[in-house]
């Protein structure tokens, strides 16, 4: 298996005044300011708080599971030096420490150190994850030609895809599984660049056929029995909704209102040329904030890293700062930066914390998050083998493998 290697912040209230345009039109700040300057979504951050703890764990089951050992294991030596890449701020031994319910930690008598490996459950939630992701194929392979389709060239580096595998739902080993099935979908050139390949979507596929999420939105709300929808402004409008405590001042309102009802060129459209007036470039700028939206709306949680959706700008034609771009529209994204890494997440896909739409594969990963959730509960908070670092956790390891 291919291993992906993965400043608690209060709640501010903030007034809302520039305009949700192109960057180039926004006053100029630079880009730490402009996300410190953001409006926090107490409920978001809440939920980012535990989902920065699952990147973590899911970045060790990776490294488990790709060992060869039966069962699967990995040594906690091996664990402790990469514990700075995993941003293991206390080491290795103190966070699998934490999670009981998904780590053993156990004594290998014939090499004489400890290793680390995946309890029952936490096993059966990963082989569970798989089988589903299997059984899903067809929506699988819906999100990667429908990725391809949103490219100027319908192509993508393979490497790219590689970034948000497991955003997207597909399995670890989807060149086999899933590019090398479907041949009549999908053609693996090579670059210009040595070792480097080129994943293409037949001439064959009819992207006309596609429609954006957000499409399914504007038909609900265009068939809402309420005489105040003006049919005409949802046409290119999308859901917004706000952090609680933001206040939106008038202008910002205004001007909001105007941009939904910019027209705009589609994520599955041909984009045509460029235009660089300012209201070409305001079109430009709507027409990434809804590549976006869609990409959003192809992961299987609704949420990915910003550092992994940037390398995609240029294959989507788009010209803008992709961190400036979620920060825009504080209506339709939410941006946080616990985990020392940026995470966007779509905000019209989630309600408390959850999905209000799950889909099959998320269900599962909620599973492994409620056994981070649960931490250390349930255990014997006096067993010392359990409660004592260093030494004394390792003898505690040597005396649980005897008995």
């Amino acid at each position: 298996m291919a291993t992906r290697i993965l400043k608690n912040l209060k709640f501010t209230t903030t007034t809302a005044t520039s305009p949700p345009f192109t960057t180039a039109l926004r006053s100029k700040t630079t880009s730490s300011q402009y996300v410190s300057s953001r409006a926090r979504d107490p409920t978001f951050e809440k939920h980012m708080t535990h989902y920065k703890n699952l990147l973590k764990v899911i970045s060790i089951q990776d490294l488990i599971l790709s060992n060869n050992k039966n069962p699967p294991s990995i040594s906690l030596d091996f664990l402790t030096r990469l514990s700075q890449t995993l941003h293991l701020n206390r080491g290795a031994a103190a966070f699998l420490h934490k999670y009981p319910h998904i780590f053993h930690v156990f004594y290998d008598p014939s090499e004489a150190k400890p290793y680390c490996r995946l309890t029952e459950t936490a096993l059966e939630i990963a082989r569970l994850e798989s089988a589903t992701i299997a059984a899903s194929e067809p929506v699988t392979i819906d999100r990667l030609v429908r990725l391809l389709s949103m490219t100027v060239s319908k192509s993508l580096p393979l490497r790219a895809i590689f970034k948000v595998w497991r955003e997207v739902g597909l399995p670890d080993d989807f060149e086999d599984s899933v590019i090398s099935k479907n041949p009549d979908l999908f053609e693996l050139l090579d670059a210009h660049e040595p070792n480097t390949h080129i994943l293409k979507l037949r001439d064959n596929v009819n992207r006309d056929a596609f429609s954006a999420a957000v499409e399914n939105w504007r038909v609900i709300e265009c068939c809402r029995e309420d005489d105040g929808v003006d049919r005409t402004e949802i046409r290119f409008s999308f859901k917004h909704g706000y952090p609680p405590g933001m206040r939106l001042s008038k202008n910002f309102r205004a001007k909001v209102k105007e941009w939904q009802r910019l027209p705009y060129v589609g994520p599955y459209e041909e984009m045509g040329e460029k235009k660089r007036s300012k209201r070409g470039m305001m079109e430009m700028e709507k027409r990434a904030v809804g590549i976006v939206h869609e990409f959003l709306s192809l992961t299987v949680e609704k949420t990915v890293e910003v550092e992994k959706i940037s390398h995609f700008r240029k294959c989507f034609g788009i010209d803008l700062n992709i961190r400036d771009l979620f920060l825009d529209h504080p209506g339709m994204f939410y941006l946080s930066t616990k985990g020392k890494r940026h995470t966007v997440f779509l905000r019209e896909a989630y309600e408390r914390g959850c999905l209000i739409e799950p889909n099959p594969v998320y269900n599962v990963r909620r599973k492994l998050l409620n056994l981070v959730l649960m931490g250390r509960r349930g255990f014997i908070s006096g067993d010392s083998k359990l409660r004592d670092g260093g030494r004394s956790q390792v003898e505690g390891w040597k005396k649980e493998e005897n008995d």
